[in-house]
């Protein structure tokens, strides 16, 4: 079958449209699940192949620093080279460095193969935008975008589960390698589908960035690295110095990216976006929400697994009720409260996380050394939903307000500062929690950990609560732009 470029998203409508979607999908839900399903076989990953605590939090930052820093790379990649090209060569690199995780003999290996998953997912995830606007048109390409929330909502509910289920089972002495490997049918599967989509590319092909990405990329690993390495040592005074030099970096980057835009070059970052108060905001709260939930859940099962000697499927299991929450949550959110209600369901989403998080805290503190925490799952369920509450009404508000040529920029930015703030979380979070693991017994010792973790969040989600209040404000003392929300990614 010969497949034509386009140079416009929407010229006819795509014969394979639909078969051609399910391979998106597929796509979106395998990275997905690649970030989540390793929360639960971390520590046996580590028991297995040795090294620090720290190994637990780096098994899922070595893949998502490089999500986050080359997501709008990516992006930009697909926009002058092809966006199925793009999209087809990410998920083949993406199968094999799934091979190579699955096959590690050592925890430096898995690591370098977790950062090529993370690159290859870096050119994967931006394409699905622009691909589903290219083969569909009018009423099907409300549904098609919209079926992209229910998707991630699945794979955010059998993340862990599956995580915890294949390495529980140990299919023929494979352990914790088989939740890499359950990669390869699906990416096969996509590549198998690929020649279903169409070829779309931007009209205008903006020059690679490289400079730009290459200061991204040292910035944010210089900030996350100390936080992780540090541990339960606390952060030296190296430690320290690395943390300044990575937000001296950040920067720098900063002003790389105004003077590129000033110059007339094509930067990752349209500079107009932070000309008000509300998209800055809104890459604060991203960054700090995104923290506190990725964290929180991380240091769950941490304390589980490491406090209390559960096994793996008791800890996957243990986030369930959080999924499921979320994936309600999320839709009742989309389908009925923030239409009536609009970006004011932010508020809710952080008080009911608010609640949650509490109700965890008191569960650790009821706790005896050694026992297993069952008001948790209640606790983990409210919280879930206050995640849900909390995602559909913020992505809504903080693309309502951007003009349609900065649409992409902004959406990509979005996603990689939800990546970071995922990262940093878990870096934060999970060194809090070794600290205080190093210095008693497991079993109280977690419990405490645990506490000092969820307090640490607590302040987090207070913060973030002042960024949202900045963003609420500014949405609605601004217009929304001619256009935007037809371009607007929710």
């Amino acid at each position: 079958m010969q497949v034509k470029d386009h140079a416009a998203p929407t010229v006819a409508v795509w014969r394979w449209r639909w078969a051609a979607l399910a391979a998106l999908l597929t796509a979106e839900a395998m990275n997905l699940l690649d970030a989540t399903v390793v929360q639960v076989a971390a520590p046996v990953i580590r028991a297995d192949l040795g090294g620090a605590d720290s190994v637990v939090q780096w098994v899922s930052a070595a893949y998502t620093l490089p999500f986050a820093a080359l997501l709008i790379t990516g992006g930009r990649l697909g926009d002058a080279l092809g966006r199925r090209r793009v999209f087809v060569a990410g998920t083949a690199v993406f199968a094999l460095a799934s091979v190579a995780c699955a096959l590690a003999p050592s925890t430096g290996v898995l690591l370098a193969a977790r950062a090529v998953q993370g690159t290859a997912a870096a050119l994967v995830v931006p394409q699905t935008f622009g691909l589903i606007k290219a083969m569909f048109a009018g009423p099907e390409l409300a549904r098609a975008l919209g079926s992209i929330g229910p998707v991630m909502g699945l794979a955010a509910v059998c993340g862990p589960v599956l995580g915890s289920v294949l390495t529980h089972a140990d299919l023929c002495g494979s352990s914790w390698r088989a939740a890499f490997l359950v990669n390869v049918p699906l990416a096969a599967a996509v590549l198998a589908a690929a020649p279903l989509l169409r070829e779309d590319r931007a009209a205008q092909r903006p020059r690679p960035d490289l400079p730009g990405t290459g200061l991204a990329v040292l910035g944010t690993a210089l900030v996350v690295h100390p936080l992780i390495a540090c541990g339960a040592a606390g952060l030296p005074a190296r430690g320290a110095a690395e943390l300044f030099s990575g937000a001296l970096v950040l920067v720098v980057f900063a002003l790389q990216q105004r003077r590129g835009a000033r110059g007339g070059r094509s930067p990752l970052v349209e500079p107009s976006l932070f000309r008000g108060r509300g998209f800055p905001a809104a890459l604060v709260l991203s960054a700090l929400f995104f923290a506190v939930v990725n964290g929180l859940t991380s240091v769950v099962v941490l304390q589980l697994q490491l406090g209390l000697g559960s096994g793996v499927l008791a800890a996957g299991l243990s986030l369930l009720p959080w999924s499921c929450a979320l994936a309600a949550a999320s839709w009742a959110a989309g389908a009925h409260l923030v239409p009536r209600h609009g970006a004011r369901v932010m508020f809710a989403g952080l008080a009911v996380l608010l609640a949650g998080l509490l109700g965890a805290l008191a569960a650790y503190h009821a706790a005896r050394p050694g026992s297993y925490p069952w008001p948790l799952l209640v606790a983990l369920a409210v919280g879930g939903a206050g995640n849900g509450l909390f995602t559909v009404p913020f992505f809504t508000a903080a693309l309502s307000r951007v003009r349609p040529h900065e649409t992409g920029s902004a959406a990509g930015l979005l996603n990689a500062v939800q990546q970071f703030g995922g990262t940093l979380g878990i870096a934060l979070l999970g060194s809090v929690f070794f600290r205080a693991l190093s210095a008693g017994a497991p079993g109280a010792a977690s419990l405490v950990g645990a506490r000092h973790a969820f307090w640490l969040a607590a302040g987090l989600l207070a913060a973030a609560t002042a960024a949202a209040a900045v963003l609420y404000a500014d949405g609605r003392s601004r217009p929304v732009p001619s256009g935007a929300e037809a371009d607007t990614v929710m």
